[in-house]
């Protein structure tokens, strides 16, 4: 792991991101890009009016300020930082800034659901996992002491998400933890018969090339079966696949990671498959 993007709109979300990104770049010698991206509509960036160039100079000011503060932050010392400040059209840039600086993950706050119109609003949090191409670790709360102890993923065994486990177990070794993969089989009128249940698992080790075990577990709900499984097994991290949908397909088939990153407590990380 080289560089870690880390998106900021200065609110307390984004330091409990910051604070994250911070411990994992010190334990591996990485460093942190951060991102504050400044919603200026084009006619206030194009117009050469004095009142307007002055509006624009002000917010771009204000926010190299903010950025500063920020790289002088006590925990934050001897982690190689890079600051940008970027005025966005779509959250989906995120994934282009992270391209650009060659970043190999990136970890953000949110809010979770909620009516807020602030950066790290569920809806926006969404755009990003939905369009990165990297890693997404959401961060929900504060973590004075951010350590990974016993990792989840979640599968349904399609063929795309092996390369998600190898991400995650990548991850695992990374902090020394320990990895689960569960698959939640939905009981009631969507449940799954156990034959068609093995023939997917076994087509999934078949292209993993690996005899790992897999964990099953029953619930009327793949989102909240995650969630209590999760917390029976004391599991501190989540890691989940995302495909990524767009337009309309994404409207109506909807996104379980999306979902969940919006949703869950603990920290989640999103690889597209």
């Amino acid at each position: 792991m080289k560089k870690i993007l880390v998106p900021v709109d200065f609110s307390e979300h984004s330091e409990y991101a910051l604070q994250v990104a911070a411990k994992i770049a010190k334990q591996h010698g990485a460093g942190i890009v951060l991102l504050h991206m400044i919603g200026m509509s084009d006619s206030v960036l194009a117009n050469s009016e004095i009142a307007e160039e002055a509006e624009a100079k002000y917010y771009l000011n204000l926010a190299k300020g903010k950025i500063k503060q920020y790289t002088e932050k006590e925990y934050l010392k001897a982690v190689p930082l890079e600051g940008i400040i970027q005025n966005y059209k779509d959250f989906e840039e995120v994934n282009n800034v992270a391209g650009e600086k060659k970043c190999d993950l990136v970890i953000m706050g949110s809010h979770g659901t909620s009516g807020l119109s602030e950066l790290f609003v569920g809806s926006n949090t969404e755009k990003v996992v939905r369009s990165s191409d990297v890693p997404v670790i959401v961060i929900k709360k504060p973590h004075e002491d951010f350590t990974i102890n016993k990792i989840v993923m979640a599968t349904d065994f399609a063929k795309e998400s092996v390369p998600v486990y190898k991400k995650a177990d990548a991850f695992a070794k990374l902090f020394k933890a320990s990895l689960e993969v569960v698959h939640i089989n939905t009981t009631g009128a969507n449940f799954i018969g156990y034959d068609i249940v093995e023939k997917r698992l076994e087509a999934f080790k078949k292209e993993l090339d690996s005899n790992i075990q897999i964990n099953f577990y029953s619930h009327p709900s793949v989102e909240r079966g995650i969630f209590k499984y999760c917390h029976e097994k004391n599991a501190d991290f989540l890691v989940i696949p995302t495909h990524g949908r767009k337009g309309l397909a994404h409207f109506v088939v909807g996104s379980l990671a999306e979902n969940i990153s919006n949703h869950a407590q603990m920290p989640v990380m999103t690889v597209k498959m």
